[in-house]
């Protein structure tokens, strides 16, 4: 019985410290990342990737499995996540959002149905070329994945872009007021 807790609490001498729960955590992130590849990879014009750090990499005795790390297929390289600009960043994030929602609703087991989903900020650290790669993966999901995409954002290029939207204002005397734009 020692032995079987000792490997589920990741307690085994001479190996790799993983737990039975961050082992069954990485093998969901995993379908995530995989999710969020495909969105990634096409927002970065071919340039990033995202993967799951090995528990091997870095030889850490901590407890590890679910770190990030960016493949840049342009110039052959594997760095850490926190190295992105804010655009960059930006993109990982909501590629990360909308694989989650990917891997949720290919699940065979999953009985959520995520029809709604809402971005809010984050548009201002993005550069033009960035802004509308994000707003044509945002437009293509709730096209093609027949899903409601609500976003907050106080960037006009962002506001221009978006067809019907609820505009909210608020007046000097602090009452607020929404009117619908199509």
């Amino acid at each position: 019985m020692k032995d079987i807790a000792d490997t589920a609490n990741g307690d085994v001498t001479g190996q790799t410290r993983i737990t039975l729960e961050i082992f069954v955590q990485t093998a969901c992130f995993d379908s995530v990342i995989r999710c969020a590849n495909r969105r990634l990879f096409h927002m970065s014009r071919g340039r990033y990737d995202l993967r799951r750090r090995s528990a091997e990499d870095g030889g850490r005795k901590s407890l590890t499995g679910l770190d990030l790390e960016v493949v840049d297929h342009y110039k052959g390289t594997v760095r850490a996540v926190g190295t992105l600009s804010g655009g960059e960043g930006f993109l990982a994030s909501l590629s990360l959002a909308l694989g989650m929602s990917d891997a949720i609703q290919a699940s065979m087991t999953s009985a959520v149905q995520l029809d709604t989903m809402f971005v809010d900020e984050g548009f201002g650290s993005l550069s033009e070329n960035y802004l509308r790669l994000v707003m044509d993966e945002l437009n293509d999901t709730a096209s093609f994945g027949h899903r409601l995409i609500g976003i907050i954002s106080h960037v006009n290029d962002v506001k221009e872009s978006i067809g019907r939207s609820i505009e909210v204002t608020k007046s000097a005397s602090g009452v607020s007021s929404a009117r619908i734009r199509t």
